[in-house]
């Protein structure tokens, strides 16, 4: 199918679906407003197949990008568009990878497999079991428990660890408890039927069962990552006027798609 009359086909899926889409001509990125369960989400999908995308933490000279406007930037320098862009997983004070992180096949953070057991106290979202990798190699996309990644140790160019877990081969992670009040903003990736990569960031709060739940029943996910919550979740698609901004000083490692 040629990839104009494939991005057509997408558009009016959505449409059909109630949705508002917003897809780039000829091009792998399709966005759409959705509203499942009272709450409102934006969602991207990506297709691999036809575009990939890419990893953006650090500048030419090695300070954080932190704002989805100085990717933009750099990659309007190099005569091509930012089309898309979001948060890339969990990040310290320095916008340093809290995890392992690949980024054109060089691995510039180890993976964290420090635990954190739940009588310490309030247990963070990054080490709430189990975590996990999403990562892309040269033939697929996956999202794997860490634990499971680092036994496989597939050959990504591609990787960020981020946690929870939010679906695990279609099934929703355990430790998540539906009509929970722990409601924020939160983003997420999945990757889901017919290898297609979707992400999601809502935009009311909502709580870990009900986003997972997304991912896995409206979405068609058997594999999903939580990315980040509250301030730290961000989106940037310039065609829905969208572009968010870290309450933490900016942002660290981010996905993009570019054109």
């Amino acid at each position: 199918m040629a990839g104009w009359l494939r991005t057509l086909v997408a558009v009016l899926l959505v449409l059909s679906a109630g949705g508002t889409a917003y897809a780039e001509p000829a091009s792998a990125l399709s966005c759409e407003h959705r509203t499942v369960a009272e709450t409102g989400y934006v969602i991207c999908s990506i297709d691999p197949k036809i575009a990939r995308p890419r990893q953006f933490w650090k500048e030419s000279d090695g300070e954080p990008y932190r704002t989805f406007a100085a990717v933009a930037e750099a990659t309007k320098a190099t005569g091509k568009s930012l089309l898309f862009a979001m948060n890339a997983g969990m990040y310290a004070d320095d916008f340093s990878p809290m995890g392992l992180y690949v980024e054109d096949g060089k691995e510039l953070r180890p993976a964290n497999t420090f635990e954190v057991k739940p009588a310490a106290g309030v247990v963070p979202n990054f080490y709430k079991q189990p975590n996990g990798v999403f990562f892309l190699t040269e033939k697929e996309a996956g999202i794997l428990p860490t634990g499971v990644f680092l036994k496989r140790r597939p050959k990504a160019t591609f990787a960020t660890q981020s946690g929870p877990m939010l679906v695990i081969g279609g099934k929703l992670n355990p430790i998540f408890i539906p009509g929970s009040k722990d409601q924020t903003l939160r983003s997420g990736v999945g990757v889901c039927e017919g290898g297609q990569l979707r992400f999601a960031i809502s935009d009311d709060p909502v709580n870990f069962h009900d986003f997972a739940v997304l991912f896995r029943d409206a979405l068609k996910c058997p594999d999903a990552l939580f990315l980040d919550g509250g301030r730290g979740a961000g989106i940037y698609v310039p065609a829905m006027d969208r572009e968010d901004w870290s309450g933490h000083g900016g942002y660290g490692p981010m996905f993009g798609l570019v054109e």
